[in-house]
Parts: C-alpha cells; structure tokens; sequence
C-alpha cells in the first residue's frame, strides 16, 4: 500500500471506474421498444453521462481504503463503493438546481440541458441505485449488507440536515450563524458523505468489529472539515483560472462558509453591514467580488479558515496515529490516511 494518497487514488481509479461502469441501470421496459429507448433518453443515459464525468473518484476511492485499513481486501467494497458514487452524482445533481448553477464538471449542468423536472428524476434515479448496487451484490454477506444499508441511509440523513442549514439559512436571511453553527452544517452536509461514511462503509464491508469500524469516523469527520474548509478557501482566494467560471460564486449565492461567519463577527458594524449588503446582492461584478473578499479578510475570516484547517487536518492524523499505537490499523494505512488530510488542506483545486 503506497503512503502517497494521490498515488493510491491513481491506482484505485481503473476500478472503481469498472464496478461503475458495471453498475449501470438498464430500463425496466421490454428493449427495443419505443418506451425503452424513451427511458434511455430521459433517465438512464443522462446519468451515465454525468457519473462517467466524475473527476479523482475520491469518496468511492476512501471506501476502498477503509476496507484495506480495516485489514480487508478493497474488492469486497466495491458495491459501497459505487453507492457513495452515486450518492455524489444525486446530491450535485440537485445542488445545481438548488443553487441555480450553470456549469458543473465544465460542462452545463444537468438541469440546464435536460430541464428541471427531468433532471430531478435523474437524480432521483440515482439516489434509488445507491441502495440497489448494494442489495444486489451477491458477495457481500447478509449481515455486512445491512450494517452498509444503514450506514448509507445514515449518511444521506446527515447530508440533508447539513443542505437544509445551508438552504434554510440563504432562504431566511440569517446573518447571526456562529462559526459552531458552521461546523455542524458542515459536518453534516460535507464531512460525512465525503470522507467519515466513505471509511466507515469501506471497514463495515470488509467485515470489521464495530469498534475498529467506528475509529474511521473520526477521522473523516475531522478530514472532511478541513476538506470543505479549504474548498470555501479555493473558492475566494485560489487560483481564478483553475476555478472559472465558479470563482467567487460563494459570495454571489451569499453562502455562510467559515470565512464569511468569522468576519461578520470580527467587523465593526459599518464594514459588517456593507459586506452582508454585498452578500445580499447576488452580484458576479469582479470589482465588487474583490471588495467582498478585502472585507472578509479584514475581519480575520481567511486567516481563521487556514488555522482551523491545518487543525482539524492534524487532529485526523492523530487519529490515525493513534490507531497505529493501539495496533488496530497497519503503518502503511495509518500513513496513508495521514497523508490524505495532508492533500485536503494543501490541494488546489
């Protein structure tokens, strides 16, 4: 097991992208018939399209390596695997229609190409195979199935309190969210469908004790914090280029990331108000953009983001570390892990 995480997504991606490839849904309908290829048009090829344009495939790639740290053989995630796959595939599917994006993956987003009915159904399609790949998975033993089941549908629940925060919060015009009640939100919607079910799933598949099983979490609650922290910080202070057209675009659906609750409270009102009255307006105006970001960073919100990132990434490697020492995962998985927090909070893109 190589300790580089970027290495052990190269070489996990040939198979994960097989076992999706696998798992495509055929239509129910008679084939050949006029219904059939309607199906196809409307629902099936649609999702394959967008799962296929999936990019490192790191949430399925840390099942794998939850089942491998748990002393297991990756192969007998696989079906949890693609489940947390597409997972993804729903929930972004959705967020574009929530968030009225325009571009996902580089491409027009499916609600923008298909329409909004439409592409809700296929998102929809996708949230019923998360549960389909993984009952028909004829080599997963009964009792792992279901502890993986209900794992899965705890990860969707935590996931849609953490969205509706979000939502709810914009909807409502809350300005008043404290960095703690960031990080519930977050730990919700982020932190666990990305990195604490991935290695939770991965272990329960492999066939590991509670106990062992349960250590992941931790760890990828903290991973995933420091993961979602650092997307905010991309977002306003990475490289334009490498972001696009999503450059900034926190500030003009005026989300409550960690930057943005850490500098409401550190401004003095004057600054506060014109920086939520920016935030308000939905504007996409590079110069306004800018003056968004020079108040976020005057009240101390970037600078706060990168400390609290290398610390939820350094309490995960502790936790990895730790396991270690009790002999409950190998040397090679505990420096992989610690390695993959390295890469969430150093990455660029």
């Amino acid at each position: 097991m190589t300790s580089s995480f970027v290495e052990y997504l190269k070489s996990r991606l040939p198979l994960v992208e097989k076992a999706l490839a696998a798992a495509a849904p055929a239509s129910l309908a008679k084939p050949g018939t006029r219904i059939a290829r309607d199906l196809e048009d409307y629902l099936y090829d649609p999702l394959a399209r967008f799962t296929a344009s999936g990019g490192k495939r790191v949430r399925p790639a840390l099942v794998l390596l939850g089942a491998e740290a748990a002393g297991g053989d990756g192969a007998q995630a696989l079906s949890a695997a693609v489940a947390v796959e597409l997972f993804q595939s729903a929930a972004l599917i959705h967020d574009d229609i929530a968030d009225e994006s325009e571009l996902r993956r580089g491409n027009p987003c499916v609600h923008c190409v298909e329409g909004t009915g439409v592409a809700i159904n296929i998102g929809d399609l996708a949230l019923t195979r998360v549960f389909e790949v993984v009952l028909d998975d004829a080599n997963l033993p009964a009792d792992r199935k279901l502890r993986v089941l209900k794992e899965l549908a705890r990860m969707e629940r935590h996931t849609l309190e953490g969205q509706a925060l979000d939502l709810g919060w914009a909807r409502d015009g809350h300005w008043d969210i404290t960095p703690e009640d960031y990080l519930y939100m977050v730990e919700g919607k982020t932190a666990w469908y990305t990195v604490a079910s991935p290695l939770y799933l991965g272990a329960l598949a492999a066939g590991a004790s509670e106990d062992t099983a349960r250590d992941f979490i931790e760890i990828g609650v903290h991973a995933g914090i420091a993961f979602q922290i650092q997307d905010d910080l991309l977002n306003l202070v990475g490289n334009a280029n490498a972001q696009g057209k999503d450059f900034r675009s926190d500030i003009t659906e005026g989300k409550r990331t960690l930057a943005v609750v850490s500098a409401l409270q550190g401004l003095n009102p004057p600054e506060r108000n014109e920086l939520i009255a920016l935030l308000r307006a939905g504007t996409k105006d590079p110069a306004e953009l800018e003056r968004a970001v020079k108040f976020i960073e005057l009240g101390g919100g970037i600078e706060h983001c990168y400390d609290l990132a290398a610390q939820e990434a350094a309490q995960a490697q502790q936790q990895a570390r730790d396991l270690v020492a009790q002999h409950h995962i190998a040397p090679e998985a505990g420096a992989l892990l610690c390695d993959m927090a390295d890469f969430f909070v150093n990455r660029s893109a």
